[in-house]
């Protein structure tokens, strides 16, 4: 993947626009994960220790385009003043004389993190105006928002044509990761896609049977092609009405050479609730009153299977209802042995997506993944084959 780094630009004395990701979970004014601004951290400390005035670019929730003071970054300035382990400057506005005096006041080495670009109108409707307003202070435009690079905004995909750009650390490391995991990756390659529905991962399931040698189908989604295939699932969440679009997507895989994994057994219950009273069946016994909240100790020993002789592996998604217990069982047993694989030297593991996220943090193997994406649309947009415009300018610059 061809595209610049922070290694092939002059920065110091240089103004620098880093458009970063710190739309991080809130509550009552304060952050309660700061995941994605540890993620930012490297580029920022590397330009200010090269001399550049830092000048952040992020957004924060929804405002459509009207200052919402709920929605405002003034209170990840102190957090991230202490990450980074130095001064932080804000600036009340991302365009205009508060963000030029913001800017004109910077040393080389300062930072300052302007307003939430959204609380312009201009922002997500890529206005010229507005992109030149945010061009006008910077010198050198620096991406490192990879989970909004799907959106083709001003700040994330505009000013990568008036000025001089690159891909921040973050930024490099996920496309070289996502390379890694379906772009050219060593085979062979299984994937693992799970959730509730087929419907929201259709372009994904359509994508991936192209691209991967094995395809292991969880959560409700597996329901959905049980029951294309007549088996009777029971009270499980189920898309009957996709039926012929599971079958579809089946025929694709074998007509692509990529074997499907479906459950050969399932944990069910009654009810869905921690700990409610459940067993394990052969998939094709699940009792009427039931529905299938995890997937048994055969599905997981066949895709443990897979995942030894697999030299990649890209993870979308949990097998069963992991928030509750026991039915996380799958999730994080597979986790761990991947994580255990990956640790060997054996497998390049790449996986993100909110759930799967969450799923790995539960399991305690986040950190042993070659890779975990905290984009979600992004990420998922790019497993899906879709072209990004946030790394498309990129790469053409």
């Amino acid at each position: 993947m061809q595209l610049k780094t922070l290694d092939d630009i002059d920065l110091s004395g240089k103004r620098v626009l880093v458009r970063v990701d710190l739309n991080v979970p809130m509550e009552d004014g304060k952050i309660t994960d700061t995941t994605r601004i540890k993620r930012i951290l490297p580029t920022i400390t590397e330009l200010s220790d090269k001399g550049a005035k830092v000048i952040l670019l992020a957004h924060f929730g929804r405002p459509k385009g009207k200052v919402e003071p709920t929605m405002s970054l003034a209170p990840v300035v102190s957090t991230l003043a202490i990450m980074l382990d130095r001064p932080v400057a804000f600036g009340t506005d991302c365009v205009g004389p508060m963000a030029e005096a913001a800017v004109s006041a910077l040393s080389d080495g300062e930072i300052v993190l302007l307003e939430n670009t959204r609380f312009h109108p201009g922002e997500e409707s890529k206005d010229e105006d507005f992109t030149k307003a945010l061009a006008a202070n910077g010198d050198i435009f620096v991406n490192d928002a990879f989970s909004a690079a799907h959106r083709a905004h001003a700040s994330t995909e505009g000013l990568a044509h008036l000025l001089p750009s690159c891909a921040g650390r973050t930024m490099q490391a996920e496309l070289e990761a996502l390379e890694a995991g379906l772009g050219s990756p060593d085979r062979p390659v299984i994937a693992i896609v799970g959730g509730a529905k087929v419907s929201t991962k259709l372009d994904l399931l359509h994508n991936l049977v192209r691209k991967v040698d094995a395809l292991v189908i969880g959560g409700g989604m597996a329901n959905t092609f049980l029951a294309a295939q007549g088996v009777d699932v029971g009270k499980s969440l189920c898309e009957h009405d996709l039926a012929d679009t599971a079958r579809k997507i089946a025929a694709e895989a074998e007509s692509a050479g990529c074997e499907i994994l479906l459950p050969s057994d399932g944990v069910v219950a009654t009810e869905f609730k921690a700990n409610a009273e459940h067993k394990t069946v052969p998939i094709n016994e699940i009792p009427g009153d039931s529905m299938v909240l995890d997937v048994g100790p055969d599905t997981i020993g066949r895709v443990e299977d897979w995942i030894k002789k697999a030299r990649t592996l890209v993870w979308n998604g949990p097998f069963g209802a992991f928030e509750i217990e026991p039915f996380d069982h799958a999730t994080v047993t597979v986790a761990k042995f991947a994580a255990m694989q990956t640790n060997a030297g054996n497998l390049v593991s790449v996986a993100g997506g909110g759930d799967t996220v969450a799923a790995l943090n539960h399991a305690g193997v986040a950190n042993d993944f070659t890779y975990v994406s905290t984009a979600g649309g992004a990420f998922l947009e790019w497993m899906e084959g879709k072209v990004l415009p946030g790394v498309a300018v990129l790469q053409s610059k």
